[in-house]
């Protein structure tokens, strides 16, 4: 089974920066998918940015321009740069993984806060 593990989370002025990082382990023997959702309270988990095997990228509108997700494969770890945090990003952020072949497993991480407050 993979396993992930979250950190990086925390309390942030409005206009800061984090930094989330989400390292894999287990029995992994090649990774299709990562990427990173948040969930505020009282709404659905969504889709904030991911990065596929080949080094695509999708993200929200809402965080274009501001987040960069960015991967080591070496690692099997995968980082979201958060820049000018507003208030409105404040959530849990979780880390997703997809990996091995088709149709892949899914793992989630544990979850980490970021709250963006002045």
């Amino acid at each position: 089974q993979v396993q992930l593990v979250e950190s990086g989370g925390g309390l942030v002025q409005p206009g800061g920066s984090l930094r989330l990082s989400c390292a894999a382990s287990g029995s992994i023997f090649s990774i299709n998918l990562m990427a990173w959702y948040c969930q505020a309270p009282g709404k659905e988990r969504e889709l904030v940015a991911r990065i596929f095997s080949g080094g695509s990228t999708n993200y929200a509108d809402s965080v274009k321009g501001r987040f960069t997700i960015s991967r080591d494969n070496a690692k099997n770890t995968v980082h979201l740069q958060m820049n000018s945090l507003k208030f409105e990003d404040t959530a849990v952020y979780y880390c997703y993984v997809n990996y091995g072949r088709n149709p892949g497993s899914d793992s989630w991480g544990q979850g980490t806060q970021v709250t963006v407050s002045s």
